[in-house]
């Protein structure tokens, strides 16, 4: 499977290297109290949201490094 900025959070979590590469440019998301409440949302909407902390640089090198995983 392949992953960009419109995987869905549920698909990145299920993922065991997407989910690392989400932890490694925002800490804890993969455990965030809130997580259900936005595991039917891609990646490009959480992103736009200021409470996720998503920093645009960091956003983009997220993206990148998931496209790479496949």
């Amino acid at each position: 499977m392949s992953f960009n900025e419109n995987s869905k959070m549920k698909e990145l979590i299920a993922n065991e290297e997407a989910k690392a590469l989400l932890e490694k440019y925002v800490p804890g998301a993969s455990t965030h109290p809130q997580l259900n409440m936005i595991k039917n949302f891609t990646l490009k909407v959480v992103a736009g949201f200021p409470q996720a902390g998503i920093s645009p640089e960091s956003y983009g090198d997220l993206v990148e490094d998931l496209k790479k995983l496949g």
